[in-house]
């Protein structure tokens, strides 16, 4: 569960790096990579880290 947290959160950090430089030197599809950067964010990573988090809460109770 951790490495898949990490590798998601590299993921999707990475995409909206790559959207922000696309964004910033005007180049094409920039929209587009930012947009799949923020969906990753919210619909994959989040989700991902608050679960990992309530299963460590719910162990140490």
């Amino acid at each position: 569960m951790k490495k898949s947290v990490y590798l998601l959160g590299f993921m999707t950090f990475f995409t909206l790096g790559i959207g922000t430089m696309f964004e910033f030197y005007h180049w094409p599809f920039s929209g587009k990579v930012l947009a799949i950067g923020f969906l990753l964010f919210n619909f994959g990573f989040l989700p991902t880290l608050f679960y990992k988090l309530y299963k460590a809460e719910k162990i140490l109770k």
